[in-house]
């Protein structure tokens, strides 16, 4: 099939009946969870993924690829009015977000992020559409140690991936690559980590650790903070309207922040955080009054919300066309795809065109549809923030377990998904970062079984790895793109 008819084909599915009611029931769900302050596009998804069993493949990763999207601008609004950002994407809106609700203008400011949304996705899914069918053309080319390289460089992302110790990242992935271990060994028939237990014998279910890191750990977070008021004041949204000089202070921003947050966005281990900050701190410093930021400026609210959603569709680059997740939040969506049966990666876009192509078109959709429903709608919207605290909690627990006991009907998996859960809490505790963990799970089983089929085809020669130009270039790079951020670090302390 041709790339013409591939994208046929790909908006034939995302523009059907089906397709354009799960659009919307993605971002409708995805903007809700996102505006709770905590439950970030992560848990959003770790929540829905259950919700897909038995849904057609492809209308249920438009269904996901909605929520994704959905969720990272629903954590705009908490940025907005609470100063309380529901993901780490959406910390940099706060900075000049918060000041204009502050100063009556909250409703201009929730205008302003829906604009620059809208165009920082747009921009990007056009870059998407061009860029990813190259990138699929050379990896289709891409064996078991390329592969291997490919895997290793994404891992080196774990340090990008910490929002604070590096070393607290790397055991918070060691131990994500312990629990992917456990079970029988497929090659070998050893049992690893198993303990004698039978339950263990085919592994721990990603789902399973997924809401167990995230949402379980964030009732315990929601728990804690039960008495924070703060939290559940009512706020005024007033008037959205855009007067035509913000708006000409807008275009400037969105229009170099669109390319600089989706080639951030493709980046492994960049993501919406990194693309809005660099976003921010670049607008600030090229524009005349510099002062005005911190204080309710258009571009510095524009800014960060263009490159934030620009940078969610670059994210799509790598895990569409290699199968590589440059995020966590697309390590749980790789997860999602894996549910579903569907394998990321070269052959997707020959395979299955119609997921490729139709989660691809399915962005032009969900993006109208988010500046439809946040521009009139978002007053009303916000009102979610006041659903009492105990309803909340007790919302996610039984999504939760209902979505962990529909997988297998194992009560056993139930006691590991408390467990993992106190773990989650406990890793947010003392600041030990979860996205590392679910990295290192989903990517070591891929790892692996890459390190032995290269090892199988060369009969143990360890040189196939150095032998393929390309994965001697991804080596080359896992190695540079580990050294080099502690060799700074280092620099920096001394």
């Amino acid at each position: 099939m041709g790339s013409i008819e591939g994208i046929m084909t790909g908006f034939q599915t995302a523009f059907s009946l089906e397709g354009i009611m799960f659009v919307m029931i993605g971002v409708l769900v995805g903007t809700f969870i996102g505006m709770l302050p905590g439950l970030g596009p992560i848990s959003a998804i770790a929540v829905m993924i259950p919700i897909t069993f038995g849904m057609d493949p492809s209308t249920g990763l438009i269904m996901m690829a909605g929520v994704y999207y959905g969720a990272v601008f629903g954590g705009s609004t908490s940025s907005i009015l609470l100063n309380a950002p529901g993901i780490s994407g959406t910390v940099a809106t706060s900075f000049d977000g918060y000041p204009m609700a502050q100063q009556g203008k909250a409703g201009k400011a929730l205008a302003i992020a829906a604009i620059a949304s809208f165009t920082g996705g747009t921009v990007s899914v056009v870059l998407l559409m061009i860029m990813a069918p190259a990138l699929a053309s050379v990896a289709i080319s891409f064996g078991p140690p390329a592969y291997f390289g490919l895997m290793l460089l994404g891992l080196t992302a774990i340090a990008s991936l910490s929002e604070g110790s590096t070393t607290k990242a790397l055991i918070s992935a060691v131990v994500g690559f312990m629990a992917v271990t456990i079970g029988i060994d497929p090659q070998t028939g050893t049992q690893r980590f198993t303990f004698g237990n039978a339950n263990l014998f085919e592994g721990i279910d990603f789902l399973v650790i997924a809401l167990g890191l995230f949402a379980i750990a964030e009732v315990g977070k929601l728990i804690i903070a039960r008495h924070d008021d703060s939290l559940s004041e009512k706020q005024n949204v007033g008037s959205l309207r855009i007067t035509k000089e913000e708006f000409k202070d807008m275009r400037g921003p969105m229009s170099r922040q669109s390319f600089v947050g989706f080639f951030l966005g493709v980046l492994p281990g960049a993501g919406a955080t990194i693309a809005s900050f660099i976003g921010y701190i670049m607008e600030k410093k090229i524009a005349k009054k510099p002062e005005e930021f911190g204080k309710g400026s258009v571009k510095g609210l524009a800014a960060p919300e263009t490159a934030n959603n620009a940078a969610t569709s670059g994210a799509f680059v790598p895990l569409l066309s290699l199968g590589i997740p440059g995020s966590g939040t697309t390590a749980v969506l790789l997860g999602a795809f894996l549910v579903l049966g569907v394998q990321p990666g070269p052959l997707l876009m020959v395979e299955r065109p119609e997921i490729f192509w139709g989660i691809i078109a399915s962005m032009y959709l969900g993006n109208i549809v988010l500046l439809v429903l946040n521009l009139p709608l978002i007053p009303y919207i916000s009102k979610i923030l006041n659903i009492p605290r105990p309803l909340l909690i007790a919302l996610v627990i039984m999504f939760s377990m209902i979505g962990v006991y529909a997988i297998s009907f194992s009560t056993f998996d139930l006691y590991m998904l408390v467990l993992f859960g106190v773990l989650g809490f406990l890793m947010r505790l003392f600041a030990f970062p979860a996205p590392p963990f679910i990295l290192a799970f989903i990517l070591g089983g891929m790892l692996e079984q890459s390190f032995r089929q290269s090892l199988s085809i060369s009969n143990g020669n360890f040189m196939i790895f150095l032998e393929s130009p390309i994965s001697l270039t991804l080596i080359i790079l896992s190695v540079l793109s580990f050294i080099f951020p502690l060799l700074k670090l280092r620099k920096k302390k001394a």
